[in-house]
């Protein structure tokens, strides 16, 4: 028993030697990480263990009953012979990490070839080999959780009915039981631990696999958050000398390089004078995937260098693209093909997809910031004509009863003409400015209410240099004029108030007038509101630029009273020397 056991042991080492050689292959790999395998594949492992069950039954010994020797496995088995094997441990494992169709479908192939070798336990080891695919298959939703002592106790079990299926099924009864006595307890223990080592084997597989994932992906993660910053910018040269450095560093190859469609913007690591940045693009090899934007493979006579002796043996060069063209491509120089494993390609292959959804992201700023420019000025420009008009049929009005009055309000209304084209081609001007617009605008109409307008001014002079966007405070003003005080007969009285609170700038329009029902006051500012008493469009537009421009915070707040007056505030941020002016904005979406 002692000698079978160690021989045993030997062939169950030669079998994890053959299982390990072959969990290195993808195709092992693979089947072992889908939870649910499609029909090829499922065809596929079937074979693959039934195959490894059939070598287990070779590197068994064949075992005679009557001279109690052990000899190696032929084509066919003598009658009085049986063997020694570790057929179970292939099937076993195909039920624990496939399910029962995987462990009926391997032994399967692995017991119907036992028969056919023959001898007296022919038909009990291959009807014991099919019904160890099944047990084993019970165990499978704990698949690749199942502890080594576990394994050990599946494999033991699965042999052990074997043992006595051999004793149910063989004839003689004492032939069978001679045989069980003498290879029983070493083969249950052979192949239970055979069962656990090749588990073993296949976690060892898993984890490795899974350091390299978690490590490419923490890789991936830490160059992502380097570069967003610069390529946010756009591809130039100086973004891409830092994209380049990061890279250089992250992932160590003997250099790194960026192109555009035309030229080399950067290149970082060896050979740096054979390829200066703005140089024309050399290689064959960047100008088709240019063209055909796939990642490829270059060996040293493919990356030429510009002179001879260059120490850069290969490179991967892959597409950085942008809504679809390719607009450069990214190269990574290593000392020879050999350097480059599958692990670093699907890195660069993953990083080339990464920089190019960067580049996508830049030019997705960068056209909304367009727009939104874009739409400013047409808010801007709807702007000029509702003022214009009213101020026009003021200036008529008077040049018979006071030509002296209505030179001094063409003068006014001429500045502020001046003033409002400005505004249409520049995103913000100073509150200073601002209040040069309100104040040319507030002669016009005190000229149109003689007497009855009063306007106070309350303004930190510290603040006046400020940026708005141009065309706020005047159509606030206005509103207050057209539908506050319009209807008084007398002490119309408006106040502009600008102060500095903390970190922001405190901005109210307030007048005496007529206020705003609650219902009108709902939707005031959020959007245009068809009425007998005008569209809202001016105190949307102003709305709708303040919030563009600073964020949600600045926004209109309107308190009104019906009867009392009503009061417009907003607030901006209090913009410090240095600082950009986006900060106010990102906080409030926060």
């Amino acid at each position: 028993m002692s000698e079978l056991m160690v021989i045993m042991l030997e062939r169950v080492g030669m079998i994890v030697a053959v299982a390990f050689i072959l969990t290195r292959f993808d195709f092992f790999k693979n089947m072992v990480y889908h939870d649910t395998l499609n029909r090829k594949q499922e065809i596929t492992a079937i074979a693959f263990f039934g195959f490894f069950g059939i070598i287990g039954t070779y590197f068994g010994v064949a075992f005679n009953t009557n001279t109690q020797e052990f000899t190696s496995v032929a084509m066919n088995i003598a009658s009085d012979e049986a063997i020694a094997n570790s057929r179970v441990i292939g099937v076993v494992v195909a039920g624990l990490l496939g399910g029962y169709r995987l462990g009926l479908g391997a032994g399967l192939i692995a017991g119907i070839h036992r028969i056919t070798l023959g001898g007296f336990t022919g038909l009990a080891c291959g009807i014991s080999t099919i019904v160890a695919g099944l047990v084993a298959g019970a165990f499978y939703k704990k698949g690749k959780d199942i502890k080594p002592v576990m394994a050990f106790a599946i494999g033991a079990l699965a042999e052990t009915m074997q043992m006595g299926v051999i004793l149910l099924l063989s004839k003689p009864f004492e032939q069978a039981l001679s045989l069980v006595q003498a290879i029983g307890i070493p083969m249950i223990l052979a192949n239970g631990i055979g069962t656990a080592i090749f588990l073993l084997i296949v976690y060892n597989v898993i984890s490795d696999q899974e350091k390299v994932t978690a490590l490419q992906a923490q890789k991936t993660l830490r160059i992502a958050n380097q570069t967003l910053g610069y390529l946010r910018k756009g591809m130039t040269a100086d973004t891409a000398a830092a994209v380049c450095g990061i890279l250089h560093r992250e992932l160590a190859p003997s250099a790194v390089s960026m192109t555009n469609q035309t030229e080399i913007l950067a290149h970082v690591g060896l050979a740096s004078d054979h390829h200066k940045a703005h140089s024309p693009i050399q290689t064959k090899v960047t100008k088709e995937v240019l063209q055909h934007g796939e990642l490829i493979v270059a060996n040293e006579q493919a990356i030429h260098c510009m002179e001879e002796n260059c120490p850069l043996g290969a490179a991967v060069v892959a597409p950085l693209k942008q809504r679809g063209e390719t607009i450069g491509t990214i190269k990574l120089y290593y000392p020879s093909e050999k350097a480059i494993t599958d692990v670093s390609m699907e890195l660069i292959d993953g990083l080339s997809s990464l920089l190019s959804d960067q580049l996508e992201i830049a030019h997705a700023e960068q056209s909304y910031q367009l727009a939104k420019e874009a739409e400013i000025k047409v808010l801007q420009a709807q702007i000029s004509p509702h003022f214009l008009f009213n101020s026009m049929n003021i200036i008529v009005s008077l040049i018979r009863t006071d030509p002296d009055q209505a030179r001094q309000l063409l003068n006014s209304l001429s500045y502020f003409l001046r003033q409002n084209l400005a505004g249409t081609t520049a995103s913000k001007v100073t509150l200073q400015q601002e209040l040069h617009h309100v104040h040319a605008y507030l002669q016009i109409e005190q000229a149109r209410f003689i007497d009855k307008l009063s306007i106070t001014l309350d303004v930190d002079e510290t603040v006046l240099n400020e940026m708005i966007p141009p065309l706020t405070l005047q159509p606030l003003v206005e509103n207050a004029v057209k539908h506050g005080i319009r209807n008084m007969e007398k002490d119309c009285h408006i106040s502009i108030s600008i102060q500095p609170i903390e970190n922001e700038i405190a901005i109210e329009v307030a007048d005496n007038g007529e206020g705003i029902n609650e219902e009108r006051l709902k939707t005031i500012g959020v959007k245009e509101v068809e009425s007998i008493e005008g569209t809202g469009l001016g105190l949307f537009n102003v709305n709708r630029r303040l919030t563009m421009t600073f964020g949600e915070r600045a926004a209109l707040h309107f308190d009104s009273t019906v009867g009392k007056g009503t009061t417009v505030h907003f607030r901006i941020p209090h913009v410090k020397e240095g600082e950009h002016i986006e900060s106010y904005s990102s906080a409030s979406s926060r």
